[in-house]
């Protein structure tokens, strides 16, 4: 088969990487490259929890999609087919509250510094610490939140598995689930 005709069957899968008619190969991957030099950090996406705690305060730096934040858009991001991307910057001794997902597989990927993770189902408790290119893939159902306990940032890859994940929620006996979130942006 000729790339081209294996291209059109790539189309009719994931119709987002259907290359224009007449596009060059540059023309038509350049809006997929995310740089770090064009990215920010954005304190905003979550926000509503270090207004309740300034503990929770942490950076997520969005690469491919908008993540679960919460952030309706983000036009400097690479359209996310079937994943999102983003990265965390973890404050010295801040925690990522326990939250669930119930939609989305959600990966961490630890790039500097360690974590503790913890996690919680159906009353049974794990706990782990991820350290620098620690990996850990959480399934869908299972509550998890973090805290980074050194005295330097830390930094984390996360993935999520779907385009568009739903909002996260917070155990009903949590602060937090009693939280009005701010409308998306």
């Amino acid at each position: 088969m000729t790339d081209t005709v294996n291209q059109a069957k790539q189309a009719q899968s994931f119709p987002g990487w259907e290359r224009a008619q007449g596009e060059t190969l540059e023309q038509w991957l350049t809006p997929r490259i995310a740089r770090f030099a064009s990215r920010r950090y954005d304190y905003e996406a979550l926000k509503f929890q270090a207004d309740f705690d300034p503990k929770y305060r942490r950076a997520q730096m969005r690469y491919m999609g908008t993540g679960a934040t919460g952030v309706g858009t983000d036009n400097n991001t690479v359209a996310a087919e079937h994943f999102t991307f983003s990265t965390m910057v973890l404050p010295p001794q801040c925690e990522g509250p326990l939250h669930v997902h119930d939609d989305v597989e959600e990966v961490f990927f630890m790039l500097r510094g360690s974590i503790e993770l913890f996690m919680e189902l159906d009353g049974e408790k794990f706990s782990t610490q991820l350290f620098e290119r620690d990996l850990i893939s959480i399934p869908p159902g299972i509550y998890r939140g973090l805290f980074n306990p050194g005295q330097e940032e830390a930094l984390m890859c996360v993935m999520l598995g779907t385009p568009k994940p739903q909002i996260p929620t917070y155990p009903d006996d949590h602060p937090l689930s009693k939280i009005e979130r701010p409308s998306k942006k």
